[in-house]
């Protein structure tokens, strides 16, 4: 069977955020682009603070294995997080990560395609809340990626955070689309 397969690995600290990006990119491929995908997470003892990952797999057929060993993409917001899981990429991979928090070094293979954003100095300096970090670099995550239409996951966003948030998070999610625009796109 022919698998379009992504394996997506997203990791911080918890209170960042990390499980809500996931569960979004999830949400977003599932029920708005026509994927099917499953999520996995993994967090320490405790809850804020700690160590946290979360793994989604995406595929256009149905999902049998739903464990990331080798990620195609990893969206890092920590630097323990980011040396965790930066040896584990798939070869032509995609890092893409938060340069107020990640520093990348020599972990990475040549091929691997490096894309940094100040998400958290964004979330505060255009939104207004730190906490919208993980938002910025989901944005940022979604102009890498054709495989995800960006009104998948802007409905995603709309339908997964509280009520109330989905104006502020939207601001969030188009800060980070267009900074990857501005200082990436060709």
């Amino acid at each position: 069977m022919k698998t379009d397969r992504f394996d997506i690995r997203v990791t911080g600290y918890g209170g960042q955020g990390v499980i809500l990006c996931s569960y979004i990119i999830g949400k977003a491929t599932a029920l708005f682009a026509e994927y099917h995908s499953t999520m996995t997470q993994s967090f320490g003892p405790e809850a804020r603070g700690s160590a946290c990952s979360a793994q989604v797999v995406i595929d256009k057929n149905r999902v049998l294995f739903p464990y990331v060993k080798k990620q195609d993409l990893l969206i890092a917001m920590s630097q323990e997080g980011y040396m965790k899981f930066a040896r584990d990429m798939n070869p032509g991979g995609v890092l893409v990560y938060d340069n107020d928090m990640v520093h990348p070094g020599e972990e990475l293979a040549a091929d691997v395609k490096k894309y940094g954003i100040p998400a958290s100095a964004l979330a505060v300096k255009v939104v207004g809340k730190a906490m919208t970090s993980n938002i910025v670099i989901l944005g940022f995550f979604a102009a890498t990626t054709d495989r995800i239409p960006r009104t998948a996951i802007e409905e995603a966003v709309k339908s997964s955070v509280p009520g109330g948030t989905e104006k502020m998070n939207l601001l969030a999610f188009e800060t980070g689309y267009d900074y990857f625009k501005k200082n990436y796109s060709a």
